[in-house]
């Protein structure tokens, strides 16, 4: 299964970019799709050799603990000794080699901490710009909270031709203007959606989710009210506002957190990619 020479692939790089970048084993992998990710696999060891060599490297220390702790993380998606086996001889590893690979994995990802670690801090004044420059991020929109029952309109069952559904959604509706508490009883025993199953329960609503016709109704409700009969291509239904959450305007206060750690992300990966731009070739 080569388009280009296995042997020059370290294995564990190629099954990682398999897997990255289709899901799939290498094995399991069209000639095109093999073709790809051995691309990806080669560009990733020579990167991974570059990160080696540099420097920062020589200092960092990967103890026998981690690559145990990696090992088990990888021992853990198979179900027996058997099946990992099985898969280490697919993908022509032993245990002994995928050790080795997870033990220079590690020694790459910390040394690309270290070096992220370098990353100057996120200021209030950083955090200020990206708040007021991005205000659709901290606009929370109005919500709503509903249950609604559905008598579908299906001409092959006599009790759901559209005169039967309309009669059957009516009487329902007459009920709960004398008992409006019984929203949730009533659709369990009577709603053909599978929400039924949950009195009905749509959970937290936003504009733009439901059929238009229903989006329209709950919308327009109160707190606790309840739809006139509401028709949509699956037939009538009746909606219920169980309550209005407010749109609002996160503070920056409260926003704070969450800006600081997208920008502080952001700066650390920017770093570590001047960095690895910086890092010479590697001899052949």
């Amino acid at each position: 299964m080569s388009p280009t020479s296995e042997a020059a692939i370290e294995p564990y790089t190629l099954l990682r970019a398999s897997l990255s970048l289709f899901k799939k084993a290498p094995t399991e992998l069209e000639n095109q799709q093999l073709s790809q990710a051995q691309r990806q696999a080669k560009n990733e060891y020579e990167i991974e050799t570059r990160v080696l060599n540099s420097n920062e490297a020589a200092s960092v220390i990967v103890s026998d603990q981690e690559v145990a702790n990696a090992f088990a993380e990888v021992r853990a998606r198979f179900d027996d000794d058997d099946a990992f086996e099985a898969a280490l001889l697919a993908n022509r590893l032993t245990t002994e080699s995928l050790r080795a690979a997870l033990s220079r994995q590690c020694k790459v990802n910390s040394v690309l901490e270290k070096v992220a670690a370098r990353a100057p801090k996120v200021n209030e004044v950083e955090v200020g710009i990206f708040y007021h420059s991005h205000p659709e991020k901290f606009h929370i929109p109005e919500q709503r909270i509903a249950r609604h029952i559905l008598i579908s309109i299906n001409p092959d069952y006599p009790e759901n031709t559209r005169e039967n559904a309309f009669a059957r959604i009516t009487e329902i509706a007459e009920t709960l203007k004398r008992k409006p508490h019984k929203f949730a009883n009533l659709a369990l025993k009577n709603s053909e959606c599978p929400t039924a199953l949950n009195g009905g329960e749509l959970g937290t609503v936003v504009q733009g989710k439901l059929y238009p016709e229903l989006d329209a109704a709950l919308f327009q409700l109160k707190e606790n009210q309840i739809s006139a009969i509401v028709e949509t291509e699956v037939g009538f239904h009746l909606i219920q506002c169980s309550k209005i959450i407010r749109a609002e305007t996160m503070s920056l206060k409260n926003a704070t957190p969450k800006i600081k750690q997208i920008m502080q992300e952001r700066s650390r990966r920017r770093c570590q990619r001047s960095w690895l731009a910086s890092l010479p070739a590697v001899k052949s």
